[in-house]
C-alpha cells in the first residue's frame, strides 16, 4: 500500500512537472526524441504545429504592425499559398525585373507573422525584428516587405476567422486573400511537404515533421499527414475549420475566395481578378508579362521558395543566412490538379470522401465546390 501511495505521488509530481513545463518553457519538449516531443507539447495544450502561433492577429494587437491596405493571403495550407504570395507580389511590382531583385526568399519580402522562427520566440520579440534585422547581403529585412514602390505590404496566415478579425470595426482595413483546394490534393501535396522539410528544421522542432515513407504513404493506413488532417487529427482546424470558418465570409468586399483548380487553370483570368480586387491597373502587356511570371514554370525557374528564418535565435542550431526550412523545389513541384487520390490506396481515398460528407454535407453546393470549382455557387 505504502508503495503505490509512493508511486501515486510520483506520477502526480511528474504530471505537475509536465504541465508546468508545457505551460511556461513548452520549447524543452523540442530537445526530446519525436514523437515524445510532439506528443507532450500537444497534450500540454500548445498549438499544433509547434512552430505555429496567434498572438499577431488578436484584436488588439493586429493595428500596432498593420496598416490601411496590407493584403493577407490566408490561405489553408497546401492550398497555393506560395503560389499566391508571388503572384500577388508580381501584381505589385507589376512585373518588373525589379520586383524578383526584391524577393530574395518568400519569408523575407512576404513575412508570415503566424511562424515561430525561433524554439523560445514568440509575437512580440520576432515584430521588433522584422524591423531592425539585417540580412547577409546588408540589406535590412524591413525593405524587402516594406519597400516605400509597393502599393501594399503581403502577409502570409495559414488562419481563418475568428483568428484572422476579418470584421473587426474600426482600425486598419485589410484585405485577405483566400485560396481553397480539393481535399484529397490537399492530404497528397501535405504528405509530400512532411518529408520535403530538411534535417535542420526537424532538429529545431523536436524531429516535426516526420519523414513518410512512399510505401506508407500507398498503403491502406492513412499516413501521418492525412491522420493529422483528418477530422479527428491535431491539424483538422487547417482544412475542416478553415473552409467552414471561411464560407459565410466569402461575399464580404474585404475578402476574395477563390479556387485553386481555378486559378490553375485560368492563370491569366485569375491575376486580373485579383489585381482588380487590390486595385492595380494592369496593362495588357503587364498582365501578360505578370501572368508568365506566376507560373509554374517561372516559379520553378527563380526557386526562392526555401523560407529562411532570418529572425531566428538558436544558435548553433540555425544558420540565419543558409539554413532553410524546405528543401530546394519542393514548394514548385507539381502544383497538381485533382492528381492527388492516386497518390492513395482506394480505402484512403474512400475514408477521405467520407470525412468530407460528414464535415461539409450540411452544405451541398459548398461540398461540390471544394471538391471540383467551376462557377462559385450563388448559395
Amino acid at each position: 500500500m505504502a508503495i503505490m501511495k509512493k508511486i501515486g505521488t510520483a506520477v502526480l509530481g511528474l504530471a505537475i512537472l509536465v504541465g508546468g513545463i508545457g505551460k511556461f518553457v513548452p520549447y524543452i519538449f523540442m530537445s526530446l526524441p519525436f514523437p515524445l516531443s510532439i506528443i507532450l507539447w500537444a497534450f500540454t495544450g500548445n498549438e499544433m504545429p509547434p512552430y505555429f502561433m496567434t498572438d499577431a492577429w488578436k484584436e488588439d494587437e493586429i493595428d500596432s504592425w498593420t496598416k490601411d491596405g496590407d493584403l493577407v493571403v490566408a490561405t489553408g495550407p497546401k492550398m497555393g499559398t506560395t503560389f499566391m504570395l508571388y503572384c500577388t507580389h508580381q501584381i505589385r511590382t507589376k512585373g518588373t525585373d525589379d520586383g524578383d531583385e526584391l524577393f530574395p526568399d518568400v519569408s523575407i519580402s512576404t513575412p508570415w507573422p503566424d511562424f515561430r522562427q525561433s524554439r523560445a520566440g514568440n509575437w512580440a520579440e520576432q515584430k521588433d525584428r522584422y524591423n531592425t534585422t539585417v540580412l547577409g547581403d546588408g540589406r535590412k529585412m524591413k525593405d524587402l516587405w516594406d519597400h516605400p514602390t509597393y502599393p501594399f505590404r503581403i502577409f502570409k496566415s495559414h488562419y481563418a476567422p475568428p483568428v484572422l478579425p476579418v470584421r473587426k470595426e474600426g482600425g486598419k482595413k485589410l484585405k485577405y486573400l483566400v485560396v481553397v483546394r480539393n481535399g484529397i490534393d490537399v492530404a497528397a501535396s501535405m504528405t509530400h511537404f512532411y518529408t520535403s522539410h530538411t534535417e535542420e528544421f526537424r532538429k529545431l522542432w523536436g524531429g516535426y515533421p516526420p519523414i513518410i515513407p512512399e510505401e506508407e504513404a500507398a498503403g491502406d493506413e492513412p499516413p501521418a499527414a492525412v491522420k493529422d488532417l483528418l477530422p479527428t487529427g491535431p491539424m483538422k482546424g487547417f482544412f475542416w475549420g478553415y473552409v467552414n470558418s471561411w464560407w459565410p465570409y466569402r461575399n464580404d468586399p474585404n475578402v476574395l475566395m477563390l479556387h485553386y483548380s481555378n486559378a490553375r487553370k485560368d492563370l491569366k483570368g485569375h491575376v486580373a481578378k485579383i489585381a482588380k480586387f487590390l486595385e492595380v491597373d494592369l496593362t495588357k502587356v503587364e498582365l501578360e508579362t505578370v501572368t508568365e511570371r506566376c507560373s509554374l514554370e517561372h516559379m520553378k525557374k527563380v526557386n526562392r521558395f526555401r523560407y529562411k528564418m532570418p529572425l531566428n535565435q538558436d544558435k548553433g542550431m540555425w544558420d540565419v543566412d543558409k539554413s532553410c526550412l524546405i528543401v530546394s523545389g519542393a514548394l514548385t513541384n507539381t502544383g497538381g490538379v485533382g492528381t492527388g487520390a492516386a497518390k492513395f490506396s482506394d480505402k484512403v481515398v474512400a475514408l477521405w470522401k467520407k470525412a468530407e460528407e460528414d464535415e461539409f454535407g450540411h452544405n451541398p453546393a459548398m461540398l461540390k465546390w471544394v471538391r471540383e470549382g467551376g462557377e462559385f455557387p450563388a448559395v
